[in-house]
């Protein structure tokens, strides 16, 4: 949806390889935040925050490269208010089309007080010189005001005008402990707007966190109050509660355009695309009844809802499940289904193999629909994903055989191929995922921890697949595999085997101190 006369452009700031990835356990890889940001980009995102330059080498390395492979979005790095940071930042985005240097720090007392040990002049000082030392190295400056809502308006005020005197094109008053309310928040960006005489030389932006609920709600108000940037996440993710989530903004917008007169450049159809996609890499699950993506997002049980779906959609949905990217239709393939008809399937749910992964995904298909009722897209694309992650793996699951009951010990016998080498073991354990888990480690012996272990079914029924997610770290490092069945334990195996694959690869370096964020 375009800006009309009628309407304003809302910029969409996309923070979730940031702030997202700062979820405790939400470590992505190189390849993930590759592909996170080309969907991104492809959506329609104004600015993609692409990470933390100075936190690691990984990370200066994702920025970097996907500056260089961004086509239409600004890439953004974060830096700390400090000059190691900023140059850090500059060098990371300096190839992009498009690069800005998103600089921050803390304004409010209580921050000051116990986090910075400074006061409120000496910030003022802060702000001054690296504001001015990113403006010096980058024509797109952002700066932020942590935590903005608890801090005095009188003081926040002097601090956006120096901001904007220095440089900045962007001012950030984020919620950064999601304390604010709606009202509070419209007020804050209508009285520094106002009091301000600079504040018309730069675009103010919302940044807020869902600590109470009112992530969503509040970036909505903040516009309300003048802001014309959002700062959000795919899927919500992000520090503690995390962050508003882009799908559900994008879409208040959308929908109530009769009382929310914006406008995005954002394509929906790539929404559960992308949610997916950072599910996967995450290892969060997208919960059931998560608005717009969630996978009851428009389902209905209740016999009055379907009555009154199959006489007209609109009287429970407000949302056209396609403009999203949900197909209308789940239960169509089944085991008669032939290789065309599958091929043209993947097509619709936006997968497209090479003909063998095609054929390796076939055969799989073939062997689920054998042990299931009924096959729906969520059992596909599940199935799929799992093939993709394992055609790139040098390790893989073979065959699994696992003795279980009351009487113990549990004993797994598992058979992996190694670099092409077909090795097979024995092990017992502590129930069957853990005899399993055993096994995999008398094969492919290493000191990883497993820090993670969740199951969720793909579809309803008893014979749903189990789609498994498994986090390991080893040395700081953090990896996340899935892998999806019918038989719980295969899946587990292979999500295990995908995170120590992932681990193996893992190649950034310890962060150099503590870090904050916005």
């Amino acid at each position: 949806m375009t800006a009309t006369p009628e309407t304003d452009h809302i910029r969409i700031f996309d923070t979730t390889l940031r702030d997202g990835e700062q979820s405790p356990g939400a470590s992505m890889t190189l390849e993930e935040k590759l592909q996170i940001a080309e969907i991104l980009d492809d959506m329609g995102v104004d600015i993609i925050e692409a990470g933390f330059p100075i936190a690691s080498n990984g990370d200066f390395e994702a920025v970097g490269e996907i500056a260089k492979r961004s086509k239409n979005s600004v890439i953004a790095g974060l830096a700390r208010a400090i000059h190691a940071d900023i140059d850090r930042c500059g060098e990371a985005v300096k190839h992009a089309g498009k690069g800005r240097i998103h600089t921050f720090v803390s304004t409010s007392p209580i921050h000051l007080k116990f986090q910075m040990n400074k006061t409120e002049d000496q910030v003022m000082e802060i702000i001054t010189d690296t504001v001015t030392r990113s403006r010096n190295l980058i024509d797109d400056v952002e700066w932020s005001a942590m935590d903005a809502t608890r801090t005095p308006i009188d003081y926040l005020c002097r601090c956006v005008e120096a901001a904007i005197k220095c440089g900045a094109t962007t001012i950030n008053l984020p919620d950064t402990v999601g304390y604010a309310t709606p009202d509070e928040y419209k007020a804050m960006f209508e009285d520094i707007r106002e009091r301000v005489p600079n504040s018309d030389q730069a675009i103010f932006s919302v940044h807020c966190h869902d600590d109470l609920g009112l992530a969503v709600a509040n970036s909505l108000a903040g516009v309300a109050g003048g802001a014309r940037q959002i700062e959000c996440t795919i899927n919500g993710l992000g520090e503690r509660a995390g962050n508003a989530a882009l799908e559900e903004i994008v879409m208040a917008i959308r929908t109530r355009g009769d009382v929310l007169q914006y406008a995005t450049q954002i394509d929906p159809q790539f929404m559960v695309r992308a949610s997916k996609m950072v599910a996967g890499a995450s290892g969060f699950a997208v919960q059931y009844n998560k608005a717009i993506v969630g996978k009851n997002a428009f389902a209905h049980e209740s016999g009055i809802h379907q009555d009154g779906m199959l006489k007209n959609a609109e009287t429970y949905e407000i949302m056209r499940p396609e403009d999203v990217g949900v197909k209308a239709t789940s239960l169509v393939m089944g085991k008669h289904s032939g290789r065309h008809a599958f091929r043209d399937k993947l097509r619709e749910l936006g997968f497209e193999l090479g003909d063998k992964a095609l054929q390796d995904a076939f055969r799989r298909f073939k062997e689920l629909a054998d042990r299931k009722k009924h096959v729906y897209d969520e059992d596909i694309e599940a199935l799929v994903e799992d093939e993709i992650t394992i055609l790139g793996e040098s390790t893989k699951v073979i065959a699994l055989t696992v003795i279980a009951g009351t009487g113990g010990p549990q004993k797994a016998i598992l058979t992996m191929d190694v670099n092409g080498q077909h090795i097979t073991k024995e092990a017992t354990g502590d129930g069957p995922v853990d005899a399993t888990f055993n096994a995999i480690k008398a094969i492919v012996p290493h000191e990883a921890t497993l820090s993670l272990y969740q199951v969720h079914a793909v579809t309803e029924g008893t014979d749903a697949q189990a789609e498994v997610s498994v986090r390991l770290e080893a040395e700081g490092r953090i990896a996340t595999g899935k892998g999806a069945d019918t038989d719980t334990l295969v899946a587990s195996a292979r999500a295990y085997v995908s995170a120590m694959n992932k681990l193996a690869l893992r190649q950034q370096t310890d962060n150099p101190g503590a870090l904050q964020a916005v």
